[in-house]
C-alpha cells in the first residue's frame, strides 16, 4: 500500500469512529428520555380537554418512540457536532479550530429555540384556528397518533431551520459565503423558504404565512449576522497586514 491508501484507510477508520460515538450517544439519550417518556407525555397533553384515543394497542409505543426520539435528537445535535469538529480538525488550522468549535453550543440553544417556538406559539395557532373551522359542523375526535404527528409536524421542522443563521454564521467566517452573495440570491432563497414552509405545514393559508414570516426573518437575520462576521474578518485582515508592513 501507497501513503495516500494509509492516508485514506485512517480517514475512513476515524470517520467510522465519529459515527459510532453519535450512533452511541442517540441510543443512549433515546433510552434515557423513553424512561421518562410518561411524564414527557402528561406535559405535553396538560391543556387538552379530554384524554386521546388510540386506535391500537401499537399507538402509544409509536407516539413514545417520536417523543423520545425528539430528545434524543436535541441531545445528540451538539454531540455530533463534536464529533465532525474532532474528524475535520486536522485539516484546520488554529485559528478555524477555535471558530467552528464556538458555535456548537449555538447549534444547541438554536435548536431548542426552534422547537419551543413551534410548541409554544406556532402549534396552539394553528391547532386554535382548525378547530375554529371545524366549528359545531364536525365532531373534533382527537387521536394519540394524529395528535402528535401534527404537533411534530408543527415543531421538529423548526429546530433545524433556527440553526441556519449559526450555519450561515459558519460558512462566512470560514469565507465560504458572504453577506453581498447571501443579498443577491434573496429572491431564490425567499422562493425555496416558502416551498419549504408549504411542505412542512398542514395544508390551510394560515399555516403556510405563520411558517413563511419568521423563516424570512431567520433569512434576514442571517444576513445581518453575515455581514457582522464579514465586516469582523475583514477589519482583523487589515489590521493583520498593517503589523506585517510596520514589522
Amino acid at each position: 500500500m501507497n501513503d495516500n491508501t494509509f492516508q485514506l484507510v485512517d480517514h475512513l477508520e476515524e470517520l467510522r469512529k465519529r459515527i459510532i460515538v453519535t450512533l452511541c450517544a442517540f441510543v443512549v439519550s433515546l433510552v434515557t428520555a423513553f424512561i421518562f417518556v410518561d411524564k414527557i407525555y402528561v406535559f405535553l397533553v396538560r391543556d387538552l380537554p379530554s384524554k386521546l384515543a388510540i386506535l391500537g394497542p401499537s399507538d402509544i409505543l409509536w407516539v413514545y418512540l417520536k417523543i423520545a426520539s425528539v430528545f434524543a435528537i436535541a441531545v445528540t445535535i451538539p454531540i455530533a457536532a463534536y464529533q465532525i469538529w474532532l474528524f475535520v480538525r486536522p485539516a484546520l488550522d488554529a485559528k478555524e479550530r477555535k471558530i467552528t468549535l464556538a458555535y456548537i453550543p449555538a447549534l444547541f440553544l438554536l435548536f431548542l429555540l426552534g422547537i419551543c417556538f413551534g410548541y409554544f406559539i406556532l402549534f396552539p395557532l394553528v391547532l386554535q384556528f382548525l378547530v375554529a373551522l371545524a366549528g359545531d359542523l364536525f365532531e373534533m375526535f382527537y387521536t394519540t397518533e394524529k395528535y402528535f404527528q401534527f404537533m411534530m409536524q408543527m415543531t421538529l421542522p423548526f429546530g433545524f431551520l433556527f440553526e441556519i443563521p449559526v450555519v450561515i454564521m459558519f460558512l462566512t467566517s470560514l469565507g465560504i459565503l458572504n453577506p453581498y452573495a447571501l443579498q443577491k440570491s434573496r429572491k431564490y432563497a425567499y422562493f425555496i423558504l416558502i416551498i419549504i414552509s408549504i411542505l412542512i405545514t398542514p395544508p390551510d393559508f394560515l399555516s403556510d404565512v405563520l411558517v413563511i414570516i419568521p423563516l424570512i426573518l431567520l433569512y434576514e437575520c442571517s444576513v445581518i449576522l453575515s455581514k457582522f462576521v464579514y465586516k469582523r474578518a475583514k477589519a482583523k485582515s487589515v489590521r493583520s497586514d498593517l503589523s506585517n508592513d510596520i514589522a
